[in-house]
Order: C-alpha cells, then structure tokens, then sequence
C-alpha cells in the first residue's frame, strides 16, 4: 500500500464518529434483546395454551437469529419502526381459539412491559457497584436504551391495527362473524401502518404515551 493510501485510510479512521458507532452498536443489542423477549413469549404463551406449532419451528429459543427477520431489524434501528419474524400460531389446537390468540398475542408487548422493569431495576445496583468508569457508562446506557425501546415495542404492538398485537386482542371481542370477516381483511393492514407512519399520524401521542410509562417504570422500581 502506497503513501496515498495508508494517508487515506487514517484519515478516514479519524473521521469515523465511534460515539455514533457505539450509540448504534448499543442499539442494535438493544432491538436483538427486545424483539427476541417479545417473539419467544408469543410461543412460549401459544404452547402453554396447547399449540405446539412454534415449538415445532424452532421459535421457543433465545436465539435472536431465530425471531430475525433483517429488513424489519434494520428498519427498526434505523427508523424505529420494523418487525421481527411472525411466529406461527394455529388457533385449531386453542380450546377456544379467539380467546387464545388474543393471550398469545398480548404475552408480547406484556414481556416487553417486563423487560423493561428488570432492566430499569437493575440500573441502581449497578451504578452502586461499578462506581462510574466507561464501561459501567455504556452499561448502564444501554440498559435505559433497552428499557425505553421495550416500552415503546409493547406500546407500538398493543395498536388495534393488523397485524400488530392489539389488534388480535380487538378482534377477539368481537361476534364470530366480524372475527372472521376482519381476518380475511388483516394483511392489508401493513399498508395502513406504512402510511400512518411515513405521514407521522399518531406518533406524539405514542411518544407521550412512552414517556409517561417509562415514567411511571422508573417510579416503581425508585429511580
């Protein structure tokens, strides 16, 4: 390598901003964590209701790679709003299948409620401990990061609009024959969520809605 491009390169590691990359490294390990908890209670919540169809495929694991679905992962970084990979539930093995998907469905943002009080409460035991320091920081950083993402991904996914969770628990309060006729409809749902959110209808109130929970988190567990 030439004079010009050894020069080149150190220029170039100069300019790179390793605040920004650890911020995004922070919170990619945070959506990982989240998304992971949110899917793996959806199966989890499925097959102590007798379907064993997500334990069948894998999905009953910690392993992110499992729950990833890539373009949704990265969307989710980077604009803050994506998905993970569906995990598969059929209601036929359900006693009463409405009231089955809908706690299958509601287990998701309830684990992501759950998350984010675990990790809230381990922020002052930790910053007791560690006694400051970079590491401890960035620590500590990510666990307030995980902590709001969580809330905010239990908030988000508790929308009554397909495909997202509440919408599931919606439906199941409705007469078979709405059920049926609204799940026939559901996958047009994606396009309404796109919409809604590339025109921001919504978002303050979801915003507001996600300050005032991590709020009232933090109180609970005294910080």
């Amino acid at each position: 390598m030439g004079v010009f491009g050894l020069n080149y390169l150190q220029n170039l590691f100069r300019a790179l901003d390793l605040g920004s990359l650890r911020d995004l490294l922070l919170r990619l390990l945070a959506v990982l964590l989240c998304l992971t908890i949110h899917e793996l209670s959806h199966g989890l919540a499925a097959y102590a209701l007798g379907d064993p169809t997500a334990k069948r495929n894998h999905r009953l694991s910690l392993n992110p790679l499992r729950h990833i679905d890539w373009f949704g992962f990265a969307m989710l970084a980077v604009a803050g709003f994506g998905w993970a990979k569906p995990v598969p539930v059929n209601p036929n093995y359900f006693r009463r299948p409405k009231l089955g998907m809908a706690l299958t469905a509601l287990a998701g943002p309830v684990s992501n409620f759950l998350l984010s009080l675990i990790l809230l409460a381990l922020v002052r035991p930790l910053s007791v401990v560690t006694h400051g320091g970079s590491i401890s920081g960035t620590v500590l950083e990510f666990l307030v990061r995980a902590a709001v993402l969580s809330v905010g991904l239990g908030l988000f996914n508790l929308i009554p609009i397909p495909p997202l969770d509440g919408s599931k628990v919606l439906f199941s309060l409705l007469p078979d024959r709405q059920y049926n006729l609204l799940l026939r409809y559901e996958r047009y749902g994606m396009a309404i969520l796109w919409a809604l959110v590339a025109v921001g209808i919504g978002s303050s109130y979801l915003s507001a809605a996600i300050y005032q929970v991590f709020r009232f988190f933090c109180r609970i567990v005294g910080l």
